[in-house]
């Protein structure tokens, strides 16, 4: 179950990372309102998570994914520069939060 909520917490991250955007800097009430909220949902599943995982890795997972999530988003979605380059660094962030899942010994 720990993993379940660590991944949803990493979900989370993208979602808020992404949302600060359409904050305009938190002068936009709604936007910030979902991204607070976004912001402490994720932390809390960061924080239950990590009551089973070793923080290293339930840290290490929660940020790959959402940095993989919004630079992902961030080209799709809010049209940022896609290039093979930052596309192959994703795959190894990626491939990073695969490697933490994968020796954690959980």
């Amino acid at each position: 179950m720990a993993w379940v909520l660590l991944v949803v917490a990493g979900l989370l991250e993208v979602g808020w990372s992404i949302g600060m955007k359409y904050t305009e800097g938190f002068t936009r009430l709604w936007p910030s309102v979902f991204t607070v909220a976004g912001i402490a949902a994720s932390m809390l599943l960061l924080a239950q998570a990590a009551r089973s995982l070793p923080i290293g890795t339930a840290y290490g997972v929660w940020v790959g994914i959402g940095a993989a999530g919004a630079a992902a988003l961030g080209m799709a979605v809010l049209g940022e520069p896609v290039s093979l380059a930052r596309c192959g660094f994703i795959v190894l962030l990626l491939v990073a939060v695969i490697g933490l899942k994968a020796t954690s010994g959980h």
